[in-house]
């Protein structure tokens, strides 16, 4: 049975959910990281919030791990890169606590507008300091958004709502969706000047790390209010101080710190901060919302293959995962069968969707296929991390969409080149569901994938298929079934023998000794 361990604390309904679909769930808090690298071996699955630290250690202890699910939208607290190396779906919930997070940044602004938490402590000390506390109307100033995706866009429709103008900085923003908010896209030299406020909503990245720091600062209008409910290091904290006592800065609302649990910061004490414990995830409806959003996208996962909202696979929905599941084992098929015909490195790989297959989601049969390719030389490899392997490897990978139509009524035709020699392999799947290998090297030919197979190319000569029977039947190798090509009569040809059991050097060198043989390869599937 599946099996699924909760180390931070979720909504209970998650641990039901799970049970629901047929998943086996341990709930278990709190463990220290040795404490979580002792039992991580036991799971196909690991959720959690922000508190568990997934490491490569603690990665390299999960041999069994397919999917780490983070109920929320950041994943800082997982290395991606050794996730993907290793196979492990990572997935989040970007949607579930997007209301909550810009509620949150909008909160922050008002506080800073109008001096509520200075003014709440003043008033509760018995004091009526009602001169002091002078605020500013947000009506009518210009709001500056670095990021307007999800959360982004929630800030700007609430902003648009009390009359502010906003401008958006946001390299991902097209024209037409900027103006379907009712924002004005800008660049940073714009937004800096011209901005009353300015809020953050883009992740943590080498791009936008350190996005505010002393040089944007002197940019900004003077007494700039600026928030950050994003990610800590977006902005250079320390920087930020130094602007706050000058005045350049005339306040601050932080949810996210560098360094959390933030015990101490070098924003703490100001009167013209206002902190809170990252918190913009932190209301009854989010929290319940991405907790049980996540159980149902690792559930889909590990029960149907369907992927939602992963950030290092393409995604597959519920509906698509059944149609796809035969195409991907074909053409992890083609894969191994042309992996195990190069002996060197690869340098190219050209995937060609025809028929029926065009219409499809091509990232994930193009993933499948380079596992194929890359096992016969990275025991590791799966669908997650071959994009990433081939990549590393320097392999060009094209994928090419045809719409003519082809002699059956889906087809998948995989080029390898190695060594400046090109590999062809064209594939199809009979009534819908079952891979079939139609041609090789230009060759046609019909034959199911066996478990084991000897592939010989050789030239049609009289006297080579009883030939290479012989050889069989002294090595007592049982054929299960005989597939023939050729190109033309005495010309090249092809042999594809399913036997019963694996494949013997001595057999092979056998093989390769006949008259007319020209290659000689043993295939496992």
């Amino acid at each position: 049975m599946v099996k699924v361990l909760i180390s931070d604390n979720l909504s209970d309904q998650a641990a039901e959910i799970f049970r629901a679909r047929g998943v086996e769930v341990d709930v278990n808090t709190g463990l220290k990281p040795d404490e979580l690298k002792a039992i991580i071996g036991d799971y196909d699955g690991l959720a959690i919030r922000s508190a568990t630290k997934v490491t490569a250690g603690i990665l390299e202890a999960a041999g069994k791990l397919k999917v780490v699910g983070r109920a929320g939208i950041g994943v800082d607290n997982v290395d991606i890169p050794a996730a993907t190396e290793r196979g492990v779906v990572v997935m989040n919930t970007p949607f579930g606590n997007a209301v909550t997070t810009a509620e949150h940044a909008i909160a922050l602004m008002f506080a800073l507008a109008r001096q509520i938490p200075q003014a709440d402590a003043s008033t509760q000390a018995g004091k009526w300091e009602k001169s002091k506390f002078m605020g500013v109307e947000l009506t009518g100033k210009v709001l500056g958004l670095i990021g307007c995706g999800n959360i982004g866009s929630i800030v700007a429709d609430r902003a648009r709502g009390l009359r502010m103008r906003v401008l958006a900085y946001d390299p991902f923003l097209s024209e037409q969706r900027a103006t379907e908010l009712g924002v004005r896209k800008v660049e940073l030299d714009e937004l800096f000047p011209e901005a009353d406020v300015i809020t953050l909503h883009t992740p943590l990245t080498d791009a936008t790390r350190g996005i505010i720091d002393a040089r944007a600062i002197a940019t900004m209008r003077k007494g700039v209010r600026i928030i950050n409910c994003a990610r800590g290091g977006l902005v250079v904290e320390e920087d930020l101080r130094a602007a706050l006592d000058s005045g350049q800065v005339g306040g601050a609302g932080f949810d996210v710190f560098v360094t959390e649990p933030a015990r101490e910061n070098v924003l703490f004490g100001h009167p013209n901060v206002v902190c809170t414990p990252h918190l913009g995830a932190s209301t009854t409806e989010a929290q319940e919302k991405v907790a049980l959003q996540i159980a149902e996208q690792m559930s889909d996962y590990l029960l149907t293959g369907a992927v939602s909202n992963a950030v290092n696979v393409p995604s597959v929905t519920a509906e698509e995962a059944p149609i796809l599941k035969p195409y991907m084992k074909l053409a992890e098929l083609l894969g191994s069968f042309c992996g195990q015909m190069i002996d060197g490195p690869v340098e190219a790989v050209t995937i060609e969707f025809e028929g029926h297959a065009a219409e499809l989601n091509a990232e994930p049969i193009k993933a499948a296929a380079l596992a194929g390719l890359l096992r016969p030389q990275v025991d590791s490899v799966n669908m997650v991390n071959a994009p990433s392997m081939a990549h590393q490897r320097g392999i060009e990978v094209s994928v090419t969409r045809h719409d003519r139509e082809p002699d059956y009524q889906t087809l998948l035709r995989m080029t390898a080149r190695s060594d400046g020699r090109t590999r062809v392999l064209v594939g199809t799947l009979i009534g819908g569901t079952k891979p079939r290998l139609v041609e090789v090297q230009g060759i046609a030919v019909e034959a199911d994938f066996g478990r084991h197979m000897l592939y010989v190319r050789n030239y049609d000569k009289p006297g080579f298929i009883g030939a290479l029977g012989s050889a069989l039947g002294r090595h007592e190798v049982n054929i299960a079934t005989f597939h023939l090509g050729r190109r033309d009569v005495g010309g090249e040809a092809i042999a594809l023998v399913e036997v019963d059991q694996p494949i013997e050097a001595a057999l092979l060198s056998e093989v390769q000794a006949l008259p007319h043989v020209v290659r000689v390869n043993a295939l496992s599937f």
